[in-house]
């Protein structure tokens, strides 16, 4: 095969991907706007308006008693899809070089296992964080910490979470992912590089998944501060760890984001208490 011609077949199978990518984040962020635009029904309960909701609205406005069943799958639901239209465009330059190098090696005859299988294992690991993110907006309904919109109704919470996030952005744990998550080729090489089967590229990208959360799940968190169907915060946190993977002062970001966020977080703490 000649060079232009594996250049032709690259450029392809580049723009395939990014497609994919690209329909997938499109998807999970259409979803997430419709479940915004209901949050601004009422509330469930309000007949006398003429307002019947089904069960999964009534997860979209919680009430102080433990959620059942289908409350937990529609919340997790909920979570997983807006884990990944936060997440994919972040992680597409890993996603892409998979694909790259995958082309390359198989017009080598030495193919790598599909990149599908990356990415799905990249997805597994944000699937396994929403489930435990469902968990904690369940505990924290039944202790009615949250308003119906899916926000903190205590300052004090609030400001716990806001400090936390800010204090997490200065961690060693949290530089080491990072970086992890910002040298897609860097990543591979420390850790045995491209997959031949599919299980081990499928647990390639779980692990880069896990690097990922590991550097983002408290800025995550903070869904529960703002509103976990705020579009604004939903939007602002994703732009930001976009911002933190892809700048190379990708660290200087995140410190100064993490001033900010512990300035905020004692800024509410004090209201609670004044």
């Amino acid at each position: 095969m000649s060079d232009s011609t594996l250049e032709a077949i690259l450029r392809r199978d580049r723009r395939a991907v990014m497609v994919a990518l690209v329909l997938l984040t499109a998807l999970s962020w259409a979803y997430v706007l419709w479940l915004a635009r209901h949050m601004e029904m009422p509330a469930p309960g309000m007949q006398d308006m003429g307002m019947a909701m089904d069960m999964d609205m009534r997860a979209m406005a919680p009430q102080a008693r433990p959620w059942a069943g289908p409350d937990l799958v529609f919340g997790f639901t909920m979570w997983a899809v807006m884990m990944a239209g936060m997440m994919l465009p972040s992680a597409s330059p890993m996603i892409l070089l998979y694909a790259r190098v995958g082309r390359q090696a198989q017009a080598q005859h030495k193919p790598f296992a599909a990149t599908g299988w990356f990415a799905g294992g990249y997805l597994l690991a944000w699937t396994g964080f929403s489930l435990l993110a469902t968990l904690a907006q369940a505990a924290l309904n039944q202790a009615a910490l949250l308003t119906p919109t899916m926000a903190s109704g205590n300052d004090l919470l609030g400001g716990t979470i806001l400090m936390a996030a800010g204090l997490y952005q200065w961690t060693p744990f949290k530089d080491r992912c990072l970086a992890n998550c910002r040298a897609p080729l860097s990543f591979l090489q420390s850790h045995g590089g491209f997959k031949g089967e599919a299980l081990p590229a499928l647990g390639l990208g779980l692990r880069h998944g896990l690097y990922c959360i590991g550097c983002c799940w408290v800025l995550m968190l903070l869904l529960f501060v703002g509103g976990v169907m705020n579009l604004a915060w939903i939007a602002g946190l994703a732009a930001l760890v976009l911002l933190e993977k892809l700048f190379t002062d990708g660290r200087t970001i995140s410190r100064a984001v993490g001033i900010g966020l512990m300035i905020g977080g004692l800024t509410l703490a004090l209201d609670h208490w004044l």
